[in-house]
């Protein structure tokens, strides 16, 4: 007898889920030969979102700062097909804040639509540029952040 319990099927998601918004145009090249977006692209528009919201907040310094963050963890669920020519919506909020890490949960909209076409999250650890060491947020990213996380 199995008793493991199966975990919950995941589901799309009501933009009402997210902290924050921003768009991100299709290219021809996004398309793959069935027609719709490729999976790989999902995961480059998951970094854009969240790095541009950070850099436009002044919280991170892609460049000169003494903090990085690196990716290591990533999934993503696909909902409904995305194609070129549309506008997705990127909408982000922040799951769980640590010291040095946070987990960013991204559902992505093709525009206009209620219910995510794709969600998905990935876990950024926070390491000092040059030692690649564990590195605690600064209190600017840390407020930039926490304004990502919703109630409840």
């Amino acid at each position: 007898m199995n008793t493991t319990a199966t975990p919950a099927r995941p589901a799309p998601q009501p933009r009402s889920a997210y902290a924050a918004f921003r768009p991100i145009s299709t290219r021809w090249a996004d398309n793959d030969v069935y027609g719709h977006v490729n999976n790989v692209v999902y995961y480059s528009w998951f970094d854009t979102a969240v790095n541009a919201h950070l850099i436009e907040q002044g919280a991170l310094d892609i460049h000169a700062g003494q903090t990085i963050g690196l990716v290591v963890e990533t999934q993503c669920n696909y909902f409904a097909p995305l194609a070129f020519p549309q506008t997705v919506e990127a909408g982000i909020r922040v799951a769980r804040l640590g010291s040095t890490s946070v987990r960013y949960e991204v559902g992505l909209f093709a525009q206009g639509e209620a219910l995510t076409a794709a969600a998905g999250h990935f876990i950024h650890v926070y390491v000092d540029r040059a030692t690649r060491r564990p590195a605690a947020l600064s209190p600017r990213l840390h407020g930039v952040l926490q304004a990502l996380v919703l109630p409840g």
